[in-house]
C-alpha cells in the first residue's frame, strides 16, 4: 500500500492540515515544519497527489511539462532539490522532465536549446552558464534560477555567506587562526561568492586563510585536496560541499592526522551524508527542499498568467545555518581563555 499523508504527518510530528499544507501551500507554515515533513515524505517515499480538477464551476486543472537542468545528479542535495520539487510539482499537475549536465556548461547550453519550444518551462538548478546566455537559450518560455542570480529572471539563492560566517566564527572560538578553503568547479557562482565571502570573512576575524584550487565537487575531489591542506598548516578546513569534506577527512586519515583532533573539517549542504559519516560532519545547513517548493511555485505562477511584478525578477534569500557536529574540535592546547 502506497504511504499517505497521515503517515507523513505522524512522522513529522504535525497535524494533517499542517502536512497538507506543506505540498500546497507552504508559505504558510514555518521553516522547520516544512523541513520535517519533506524529510518525512521523502523517508517514506510518499507522493502528494496530484487534483484532478479545480471546482465544478471551474475549468480542468492544465498539466504542463517543466524541464529541470541539474550540474550532477548524483549529488545528494541535488537529488534532495529534485525529490521536493518533483512531489509539489505533481500537485499542480506538472511533468518534470531532468536533464544532468555533469557539471559541464557546454552540455548544460545544448541541453538548454534542445528542450526550447518542447517544454512550458525551466528550472536551472546551479547553472555553469551565466544567467544571460540560460535566458536566451530558454527563449519565450518562463525561467526560475536556483543559486544563479538575474537582473531579470526570478531566482532562488541560499545565503551560505550567513551559514559560513557562523563556521568561521565558530573556529576562531575553538582557537583556530589558520585554516583552508577547498574550491569546487570554476564555473559554479555559488564558489566565486564562497570564495569572496571567507575572504572577507578572515580578513575581519585576522584569520589566515589558504584558498585551495578547483576540484572535483566529489569525494575524490576532496580525497585529492587532502595534501595541500595538510601541506598548508592549517588547523581547520571548509570544503565546497559535504561530498568534498567526506574526501577531506578520508584523504587526511591516510596522511596520518586525526579528524577532528589534528585537522577540523566543515562541509556545506548537510546533506544526509553529513549525519553518517566518520566522524558525523559539522556543516553549513542549506534549505534546498524549500528551495525546490519556492521554486515551483513562482514557475507555477508564470506559466498560468498568475505572476506579479514582484515575481518577475524576484530573487528569494534564503537562510543557512551552522549544524556542529563531531568533525570539529579546539586546536591541540586551546582553553576557554585562550591557548595554553
Amino acid at each position: 500500500m502506497a504511504p499517505t499523508l497521515t503517515e507523513v504527518a505522524n512522522r513529522a510530528g504535525v497535524s494533517l492540515s499542517t502536512a497538507s499544507r506543506a505540498f500546497s501551500e507552504p508559505d504558510r507554515i514555518s521553516r522547520d515544519a516544512f523541513d520535517r515533513i519533506i524529510n518525512a515524505a521523502t523517508e517514506i517515499g510518499y507522493v502528494a497527489s496530484s487534483p484532478r480538477r479545480q471546482r465544478a464551476t471551474s475549468r480542468p486543472v492544465q498539466s504542463t511539462t517543466i524541464a529541470m537542468v541539474v550540474p550532477d545528479l548524483a549529488n545528494p542535495v541535488s537529488a534532495q532539490f529534485v525529490k521536493a520539487a518533483q512531489a509539489h510539482a505533481w500537485h499542480h499537475r506538472q511533468t518534470l522532465v531532468l536533464a544532468d549536465a555533469d557539471g559541464s556548461p557546454d552540455r548544460e547550453r545544448e541541453m538548454l536549446g534542445d528542450l526550447q519550444g518542447r517544454v512550458d518551462g525551466f528550472i536551472a538548478y546551479a547553472p555553469r552558464l551565466p544567467a544571460r546566455d540560460i535566458e536566451e537559450l530558454c527563449g519565450s518560455a518562463p525561467l526560475v534560477l536556483f543559486n544563479r542570480d538575474s537582473d531579470t529572471a526570478p531566482s532562488v539563492i541560499a545565503d551560505t555567506e550567513h551559514g559560513l560566517r557562523q563556521a568561521i566564527e565558530y573556529l576562531k572560538v575553538l582557537g583556530h587562526d589558520h585554516i583552508a578553503y577547498v574550491q569546487g568547479s570554476k564555473h559554479s557562482w555559488s564558489n566565486e561568492r564562497r570564495v569572496a565571502a571567507m575572504q572577507e570573512l578572515c580578513d575581519e576575524l585576522d584569520i589566515t586563510l589558504e584558498m585551495l584550487g578547483w576540484q572535483s565537487e566529489s569525494i575524490a575531489g576532496g580525497h585529492a585536496a587532502a595534501a595541500g591542506v595538510v601541506a598548508s598548516g592549517a588547523t581547520a578546513v571548509i570544503g565546497h560541499n559535504d561530498l568534498v569534506a567526506v574526501g577531506l577527512v578520508q584523504g587526511a586519515t591516510q596522511l596520518g592526522l586525526s579528524v577532528p583532533e589534528d585537522l577540523s573539517v566543515i562541509g556545506i549542504d548537510d546533506t544526509s551524508i553529513a549525519q553518517v559519516a566518520t566522524p558525523n560532519l559539522t556543516s553549513i545547513q542549506v534549505p534546498v527542499s524549500r528551495a525546490g517548493v519556492l521554486c515551483i511555485d513562482i514557475l507555477h505562477r508564470a506559466i498560468t498568467g498568475q505572476a506579479t511584478e514582484d515575481d518577475t525578477a524576484q530573487t528569494v534569500h534564503l537562510p543557512t545555518q551552522l549544524v556542529v557536529r563531531a568533525s570539529t574540535a579546539p586546536v591541540v592546547g586551546w582553553t576557554a581563555g585562550g591557548r595554553r
